[in-house]
């Protein structure tokens, strides 16, 4: 047997050389291969950037059940979800991009327009444009008009551009509810963090690794021209780092600029465009394993002019229970250490109102640490029909407590110390 084995080897290592010995002498007197020359980029011409253009939209409505009913309808620290016991009209959005291509060799452009009807436009609105918009319940908001481009220079990665009005990249997140897990809001987002901007941002693609952002805005929520913003012509910057590793995302970036209203009542001589407003956030994205996702926000805001500060820290955890069930655990606490950022806002105009400096009905609680706990699900049904083939039920349960002195919730400052709310909403993806 042994015998038998030696000789196939052998056999089979006699016949690879003398293959090997041909093959030499093929390449010997072939003549050498001329390499194929590599496929050109198809030039992007008008036709095909006309056909690249996506539109698409969403419909997000719910309700925010608050079984303390209270008497001002007003569930204290929410914004979007602000009105107790109602069926609300989010947004009703339609949007149409075409997103610049990362490898072009030459300079691609696209574009971003979105506009937006319904309640959430109350908190989302561009200052400066129709301010008097949201005296009614539901509104019109134009949520972003950008230019886009990519450029091809300096870097392998290139560099991206934004030119015009924008939400804004600070904080995990964002005014698209197809963006977000949970229906309600965090503090961070209603009152720690920008939601949209004027100007032009610029991400520079380091390598694979890191993204530099750098940018100038007219300021927080503003637009241009006399009352677009707390202080049109003034300096604010945005900017900061992205890195980018394998399982693990970080995103720190900052707004600086001043904001405070002309009406501010400070004392003679200060200098209202010398005040400013720092608001920085950092988002790091962990997924942890195939299922497991870990998201830690932390955030910090501070005004000069009034000399505010506030913060602090939110926790998301998310696991998918099944193909179209993911469970999400949501936990924050947040600073707000002269009671001048949370605030309620019973009337429509109040929020827009109240940023302008002008008479409103909006009320706070003082300095008061505020905690919240939300525990709620993403229901994807399957088998839909295109048209709105990504429809998610998001149910929510939210518990808000004073961490420390202050009763603010349930109808007014000196109330409860604690509000629970149970929230449910219903966003339609719309593709065309």
């Amino acid at each position: 047997m042994k015998y038998r084995t030696t000789t196939v080897f052998a056999t089979v290592a006699a016949t690879m050389l003398m293959a090997g010995a041909a093959s030499a002498d093929d390449q010997a007197t072939a003549p050498p291969a001329t390499p194929s020359p590599a496929a050109a980029p198809a030039p992007v011409t008008f036709d095909s950037w006309v056909r690249s253009i996506k539109l698409s939209g969403h419909i997000e409505a719910g309700a925010t059940m608050n079984p303390a009913d209270p008497s001002n309808g007003v569930n204290f620290g929410h914004l979007f979800t602000d009105k107790a016991n109602q069926v609300v009209l989010n947004q009703f959005a339609l949007t149409a991009e075409r997103d610049p291509d990362p490898k072009s060799t030459g300079i691609d452009f696209g574009f971003k327009l979105q506009g937006m009807y319904g309640m959430d436009s109350q908190f989302t609105h561009f200052l400066g444009e129709g301010d008097h918009q949201t005296r009614y319940r539901n509104s019109f908001d134009l949520v972003e008009a950008s230019v886009l481009a990519h450029i091809p220079v300096l870097t392998p990665g290139g560099i991206d551009v934004k030119l015009g009005q924008f939400s804004t990249p600070l904080g995990n997140e964002v005014i698209d509810p197809t963006g977000n897990f949970f229906y309600s809001k965090t503090y961070i987002f209603n009152f720690g963090i920008p939601l949209k901007h004027t100007g032009i941002l610029t991400t520079t693609h380091i390598n694979a690794l890191v993204d530099l952002y750098l940018g100038y805005t007219t300021g927080v929520n503003t637009s241009l021209g006399s009352g677009g913003g707390y202080n049109d012509g003034q300096f604010h910057f945005l900017g900061g780092i992205g890195l980018n590793f394998k399982n693990l995302t970080v995103l720190a970036l900052t707004h600086i600029g001043p904001e405070d209203p002309a009406t501010s009542p400070f004392p003679p001589g200060v200098n209202i465009h010398d005040q400013m407003r720092y608001l920085s956030d950092v988002v790091i994205t962990w997924k942890v394993n195939d299922k497991l996702t870990s998201v830690t926000e932390l955030n910090y805001i501070k005004d000069d002019g009034f000399n505010a500060t506030g913060g602090g820290v939110a926790e998301y955890l998310t696991y998918p229970l099944s193909s179209i069930t993911t469970a999400g655990l949501r936990v924050e606490a947040w600073r707000d250490a002269q009671g001048f950022y949370v605030a309620g806002f019973p009337g429509n105009e109040d929020y827009v109102n109240a940023e302008l400096g002008r008479p409103n009905n909006s009320y706070g609680a003082g300095p008061v640490t505020y905690g919240a706990l939300t525990l709620g699900l993403n229901i994807k049904p399957r088998k839909l029909p295109k048209l709105i083939d990504g429809l998610i039920v998001r149910p929510e349960i939210r518990y808000d407590l004073a961490l420390s002195s202050g009763r603010p919730f349930n109808g007014g400052p000196g109330l409860d110390k604690d509000q629970v709310t149970i929230g449910l909403d219903v966003v339609m993806p719309l593709t065309f």
